[in-house]
């Protein structure tokens, strides 16, 4: 149901209502105004048949017949004579106003006052006045009838009326609805003219103003999309890149361990046995000078390995891998005391999530001892609840005022995405008294992240 039609219905309702209410009112004025004629036309003639009868009763009926004749009807009442033995003699004639028309029956009995009849009673028999409200009950019909006519027709005139002028006051609605649904269809490139009406003209204005938001909105999501993906394509090419740099660091690795390595500690056997063999003295001191730089050199090969890959940690696992980065880290910095503990039971760890635990535990002795100037290190590693988590406590200068990201620490952020990456967490804040603790957590193989 469209709204000009429930406004038209409400409009005809409440017309038909008030209509309804007038005529309820005049039918009850019609009713006592007819009550009160009756009444009144009843009284009178019975005063003046009352003071006449007599007189013609003492002459006889006969001469009561001529009168009553001559009289004939008066006003809204029927007069009967009957003589002694209750015989009719006579009956006023019907009254000739509007004659061959009645109001309908159920009208008539809506309006007619209860019945009335009055006797005069003589010698010779008895005259009857009854009240007949016929005429005017039927003059109410009639009034009513032009009445009930004139309310129809105004009633038909108003209600024309309405329905022409709210069909012009809800003229810009369909425009809004089509506008709507055109909008529903994923076209945003509608807009509402100028509307008549102040309603209409607020609607338009508000609904071309949700358009252009709805669209700045709508091109903001898509270029979150489109940045979310090329973020998605970049963090994949990242991590391809990390295999294969981490493939390539572990066959550089495996090579000077494998061939170079030997290759040096040939050279260095070699000066030796001329060193041992040679009578010259300055040919031995050159060749033992040959086996110290050899030496030299095979040591820094080996201190430059673990930094490549741990090649401890494919062989032995994560637990050994962190013991050798804690021994070698004693070795390199004597004054630093390095407290290891490693607690993995019997936790599966998968080979992404060793490494990435290694490489923050190198990175963060790296900076404790770079940045820091720490004198103290405690690693803890432990697996529990489905996690595995390492924490680094140093005691050093702590994290700089501008905090991490700010400082340059490009390794702890390759650090946080590689973390992110395989479902896990990291941290780092300031120690419980001085310094800075780091801290990852990552899943164990087949817990959830």
């Amino acid at each position: 149901m469209t709204l000009r039609l429930k406004i038209n219905l409400i409009v005809g309702a409440l017309t038909l209502l008030f209509v309804a209410a007038v005529l309820t009112l005049q039918l009850r004025g019609m009713r006592d105004s007819v009550h009160e004629e009756v009444v009144a036309a009843n009284r009178v003639a019975l005063q003046l048949l009352d003071r006449t009868v007599w007189r013609y009763a003492a002459q006889g009926n006969g001469a009561m017949l001529a009168f009553l004749h001559s009289v004939g009807r008066v006003r809204a009442n029927d007069i009967v004579l009957f003589d002694a033995e209750g015989h009719e003699l006579y009956r006023s004639p019907p009254s000739p106003y509007k004659a061959g028309r009645d109001a309908p029956d159920w009208f008539e009995a809506l309006l007619a006052p209860a019945p009335s009849e009055q006797s005069i009673r003589f010698p010779d028999g008895r005259l009857v006045v009854r009240a007949n409200a016929s005429r005017a009950i039927l003059d109410a019909w009639d009034d009513m009838a032009w009445l009930g006519g004139g309310a129809l027709g105004m009633l038909l005139l108003v209600n024309a009326l309405v329905f022409w002028l709210v069909g012009r006051a809800v003229q810009p609605f369909p425009r809004i609805v089509a506008a709507l649904d055109t909008l529903q269809q994923g076209r945003f490139d509608v807009a509402l003219p100028a509307l008549p009406g102040l309603e209409a003209s607020a609607i338009a204005t508000a609904f071309n103003r949700m358009v252009g938001q709805l669209k700045t909105h709508i091109e903001t999501e898509r270029r979150a999309v489109r940045a979310e993906m090329q973020l998605s394509d970049s963090r994949e090419l990242a991590r391809w890149l990390e295999r294969h740099v981490e493939d390539e660091r572990r066959m550089i690795a495996r090579e000077l361990h494998d061939e170079f390595g030997q290759s040096v500690t040939a050279m260095r056997s070699m000066a030796l046995a001329i060193a041992q063999r040679s009578g010259d003295a300055e040919t031995a001191r050159v060749a033992r000078l040959v086996a110290d730089e050899a030496s030299r050199l095979y040591d820094a090969m080996h201190g430059i390995i673990p930094r490549l890959t741990p090649l401890v940690l494919d062989r032995f696992g994560l637990a050994e891998a962190l013991a050798d980065l804690a021994e070698r880290t004693r070795s390199s910095q004597p004054e630093l005391s390095f407290e290891s503990q490693v607690d993995l039971g019997d936790a599966q760890l998968a080979p992404e999530a060793s490494l990435a635990l290694y490489r923050a535990a190198q990175e963060g002795v790296t900076n404790a001892l770079q940045h820091g100037q720490a004198t103290h290190l405690h690693l803890q590693v432990r697996a529990e609840a489905g996690r595995v988590n390492l924490q680094l406590d140093d005691d050093g200068k702590g994290l700089p005022p501008e905090g991490v990201a700010r400082a340059g620490h490009y390794g702890l952020r390759w650090l946080a995405e590689r973390v992110q990456d395989l479902g896990g967490a990291m941290s780092v804040v300031p120690g419980a008294v001085r310094g800075a603790r780091l801290a990852v957590s990552l899943p164990l193989a087949g817990s959830p992240a």
